[in-house]
């Protein structure tokens, strides 16, 4: 025999051999692996609609946020379920809910022909009949025809049960036929067992979740809030398991941390008539520990809304609404209180909105407060030096008003030019900065890079630069785009560009950490099944390049602010601290019309205490405190007796 026959009666024989030996160990050798192979293909598998997010607490394990279960029943459409059938079960929802989900009048006439179709049919004449089997008229057209015929008398014809029966099978049939579709919402417990007793085909039984909040309105815009479906704008979430029934956190601390708080949904696998079988309970997400101390938080909101109110019964604070107040270790950079406090009133009473979120997000001219990082550019540029004495006056430059400290304070050097506040001061430094020696009406010029050197020494101290704070949106204040010489000097007294009370924060606790600007924190920890998966740490963003004599120096500056300056009466005298205070003047749009309309003065208060080893961080802005337009000149006092009231909470025992 050749033996290319040959070589081919091989290779048919082995051929032959490998589909004998496939077929063996298909049906005999591994049959029962393959057999549970092929039903893992076809078990499909879908979550639940819903899970108990994590709980958010204070330090002390305080709840601020919780869940409260709500009931909830949905529909499953099963694959070989009737009309009849699914008409049956919407009437038997009516009953066991006892008619108390109104129907919609303007859906009975497509409910009545989907309930009677013969008699809809009479509705259409031959000649109509003709024409759509010709091709001449739509489906659709056939179906418009009838639903104009449709008259009151028929819809008449409908039971009270009939008509109420169509609300429940419009939910059912809402959407995609494979989704699971909600049908009774938020309902009593009595409800809920009556309809899961009577085990319709496809109706199941949920337990979603709603946020309770123990302290109501506190930080509630820190917290933040949750979605009911999932946002356009949050569609990326679809990529990592989110459908768009699922709730999302859409701000505050609900946002930044999502990914944590969000918990795991049930899971079941769908049976053979497509009804649903429970797999996997669901799983509360997990909790997250914030540093707020909630009992701190409630006594600092509670001195504010009670100096607020006796300040709104004095002269001139027609435009004052509010305060802000907030407290941190500097050492850590921890934030223990973060209050935000905003009077509402009407004629009946008088209440206040919780407006914590925006001491991220809205900037204010904070004058003085920001002396410590204007004299850190005269030190670090050798304009001045400890010790450096000058005779505070007024500034005149040409074509320009002259500028003044609030009373000539005599000859300073340069602690007790901080701790007294002197413009003169700061506006000699500046003018230098620009490559002058002040001479009386000079006309000078200021370039962008001089207010560059400012700004990048006042970045260092978290001014005009983000904190790190651990909630979304955060600001970096408002920058001025103007570059003019008297410009420059209202720069270096805080009067041009804006900052938020968080970077107020940040920089005052900066001075107080020796130059160390640290990330401020909101959240301490995270917890999972009683373990701590993530810790916030003690971050140092940057140091402040200066040598540490002229931090020390602005340190005693501070301190003497307190203790013979303009901050002697925020603080009681036993405390031992460092700080500043600052007053701005300012034009806003007093009713909203997008015009420049009322002068006002605005107040700042930072410190930290105690001075050799503090403890807190404080920081307290109250914005239009007066209206500088009016002939009295009273000045009301609420930012500093927030403050003292503040300080003596802090520091009572």
């Amino acid at each position: 025999m050749p033996k290319k026959i040959i070589i081919w009666i091989l290779l048919i024989f082995g051929l032959y051999t490998l589909f004998f030996y496939r077929i063996y160990d298909l049906a005999v050798k591994n049959k029962d692996i393959y057999l549970q192979k092929a039903r893992e293909i076809k078990e499909v598998y879908v979550t639940g609609t819903s899970a108990p997010r994590g709980r958010i607490l204070d330090i002390n394990g305080n709840i601020l946020v919780d869940n409260k279960g709500i009931n909830m029943i949905y529909y499953h459409k099963n694959s070989n379920i009737t009309l009849s059938e699914e008409l049956s079960i919407a009437e038997t929802l009516v009953l066991l809910t006892d008619y108390q989900y109104k129907y919609d009048e303007a859906k009975l006439k497509e409910f009545y022909l989907l309930k009677y179709p013969l008699e809809g049919e009479k509705l259409i004449t031959e000649e109509e009949k003709e024409l759509y089997k010709e091709r001449k008229i739509s489906k659709s057209d056939i179906e418009n025809l009838k639903l104009d015929r449709v008259t009151k008398k028929m819809i008449d014809t409908l039971t009270p049960l009939e008509k109420y029966s169509s609300t429940f099978y419009y939910l059912m049939n809402d959407g995609y036929s494979y989704e699971n579709k909600c049908v009774l919402s938020n309902i009593s417990d009595k409800v809920y067992a009556l309809v899961l007793e009577a085990k319709l085909p496809g109706i199941f039984g949920e337990i979603s979740w709603e946020r309770t909040y123990p302290y109501n309105e506190t930080l509630k815009t820190i917290l933040g809030s949750i979605s009911t479906t999932l946002p356009k704008e949050k569609s990326f979430l679809l990529n990592m398991g989110y459908t768009y029934q699922d709730k999302v956190g859409i701000s505050g601390l609900e946002e930044y941390y999502e990914t944590y708080l969000k918990g795991e949904k049930a899971l079941y696998k769908v049976g053979e008539n497509n009804e649903l079988i429970l797999v996997k309970e669901a799983n509360r997400g997990s909790d997250i520990v914030l540093n707020i101390d909630i009992n701190m938080q409630l006594e600092i909101e509670k001195i504010m809304k009670e100096e607020i109110i006796k300040a709104k019964k004095n002269a001139n604070t027609e435009f004052y609404k509010g305060s802000y107040a907030l407290v941190s270790e500097p050492a850590t950079g921890n934030i223990k209180a973060i209050a935000g406090v905003r009077l509402i009133t009407n004629q009946k009473d008088i209440s206040f909105q919780d407006t914590s979120i925006e001491v991220i997000k809205n900037a204010y001219t904070v004058g003085s407060a920001i002396k410590g990082a204007s004299i850190s550019v005269g030190y670090k540029y050798n304009i001045i030096d400890i010790g450096t004495n000058m005779t505070d006056s007024c500034i005149k430059l040409a074509n320009m008003p002259a500028k003044c400290s609030y009373k000539r304070l005599g000859t300073l050097n340069d602690i007790e030019a901080l701790a007294l506040s002197s413009n003169y001061y700061q506006f000699i430094i500046a003018i230098r900065i620009m490559g002058y020696n002040y001479t009386y009406n000079m006309d000078i010029k200021a370039t962008k890079q001089n207010f560059d050197i400012y700004r990048n020494v006042f970045l260092e101290y978290g001014l005009g630069a983000k904190t790190g704070i651990d909630l979304p949106e955060e600001s970096t204040g408002l920058k001025g785009s103007t570059v003019a010489p008297d410009l420059l000097l209202n720069f270096a007294i805080g009067q041009y560009d804006l900052y938020t009370p968080v970077q107020l924060l940040q920089y005052i606790s900066t001075i107080a950490n020796n130059g160390n600007r640290l990330k401020l924190n909101i959240v301490n920890h995270i917890i999972k099944d009683n373990k701590v998966i993530y810790k916030n740490e003690t971050k140092v963003l940057n140091k402040v390049n200066l040598d540490k004599k002229y931090i020390k120096r602005i340190q005693l500056g501070f301190n003497s602010v307190i203790k013979s300056g303009t901050g002697y009466y925020y603080i009681n005298p036993k405390i031992n601290a460092a700080g500043k205070t600052g007053t701005s003047e300012s034009w806003i749009d007093s009713d909203y019309d997008k015009t420049l309309d009322s002068y006002v003065l605005s107040n700042t208060f930072l410190m930290y205490a105690p001075f050799d080893n503090p403890k807190y961080s404080m920081v307290v802005i109250s914005p239009n405190t007066s209206n500088l337009m009016k002939k009295s000149t009273y000045r009301s006092p609420v930012n500093r007796l927030i403050a003292r009231r503040i300080n003596d909470f802090l520091f009572s025992s």
